[in-house]
């Protein structure tokens, strides 16, 4: 079946397409039933978002939020160590990722809209209390949902992700640095900006790429899986955009949003935890950010997960589901 017969519309001419179920028919170690939820956001026709719901719904949520190019199936060794031990673990996937619905206009694509469909998405399903974890894009977006709704979230597991704002103050704390320094003048890591112009110009996008230099050596059919929500190019529109929303100058519309949820942030005084890797030099100072501007992170001891890259799911998923688990335990509120 081809893009065109999978391209669709909604009633106010939003176009997207919607990945075939047989792409995800041999999925490596994924036995998670499709479920789904309708979203919303500001200027664009509701869409249908994927997730993963495993474990007791009656037992305390954990949400696990993933970015570019990943989907849900990078939790999959994550979630059972989680339901293991009684926890609810939702995962879904973002918009234009995974099986969610895929618009085929890059400029439908926007850091707000994707706080939005987050938003839309917590809402609908009411889930309160929840341990937001986040990794990479899952960072700023989800992080941006608890400062639009603080009240649904009881604690934070931060892991391999930034929160760009360009704010002066970050000079000389990050190996990616991205900040400004005053007179209209910035300072970009040339790595971040050779990543961003690559996936602006690159003809063509594999999922699997990103995965394959990160992550080491991949078995194929792992890396077929990442690959299975994008058959051909008309499936990467949010793919492509969502490195492009990367803010590079304070003046850029998701600096400042990335300024509005560190300010939540500052205010945020329930538990709060990093467990970043040592072999992600694209978030490396970030934790120590963190820890130091997030009074919920104050006074804990603050985990390095060893021998892991970007991706610390796929080659630590275990741990990172221990550590988890650990922190819900160890931060939850005597009875």
């Amino acid at each position: 079946m081809t893009s065109a017969d999978q391209r669709q519309s909604g009633r106010s001419g939003t176009e997207f397409v919607r990945t075939p179920d047989e792409c995800f028919a041999a999925l490596d170690d994924y036995p998670f039933e499709p479920q789904y939820a309708s979203v919303r956001a500001k200027g664009v026709d509701p869409l249908r978002m994927h997730y993963v719901d495993s474990g007791p719904r009656d037992a305390p949520v954990v949400l696990l939020l993933h970015g570019q190019p990943t989907w849900s199936y990078l939790y999959r060794k994550v979630i059972p160590v989680l339901t293991r031990r009684g926890l609810r673990a939702v995962a879904p996937d973002n918009i234009g990722f995974g099986r969610s619905d895929k618009p085929t206009e890059r400029t439908d694509y926007t850091y707000r809209r994707h706080i939005e469909w987050m938003t839309s998405f917590v809402d609908g399903l009411d889930l309160g209390e929840v341990t937001l974890v986040v990794q990479d894009w899952g960072g700023p977006i989800g992080l941006g949902t608890l400062a639009a709704s603080p009240e649904r979230f009881a604690r934070v597991v931060a892991s391999n992700t930034v929160l760009h704002t360009s704010d002066p103050g970050l000079a000389g704390k990050l190996t990616w640095a991205n900040h400004a320094i005053g007179d209209g003048r910035v300072v970009l890591e040339q790595s971040l900006v050779d990543y961003v112009q690559y996936c602006q110009r690159a003809p063509e996008l594999v999922a699997s790429t990103f995965l394959y230099s990160s992550a080491g050596s991949l078995p194929a059919e792992v890396l077929a899986a990442y690959d299975a929500p994008f058959p051909d190019p008309s499936f990467t529109a949010g793919l492509r955009q969502m490195t492009g929303l990367i803010p590079l100058t304070p003046t850029d519309r998701g600096a400042a949003i990335g300024r509005a949820t560190m300010q939540a942030l500052h205010r945020w005084e329930r538990p709060f935890l990093t467990a970043f890797s040592d072999g992600d030099p694209a978030t490396r100072g970030w934790a120590t950010v963190f820890q130091e501007q997030v009074p919920g992170a104050a006074g804990r001891t603050h985990p390095t997960i060893k021998d892991a890259g970007h991706f610390v799911q796929e080659e630590k998923g275990d741990e990172l589901g221990q550590i988890i688990g650990d922190f819900i335990e160890t931060s939850a509120p005597a009875t």
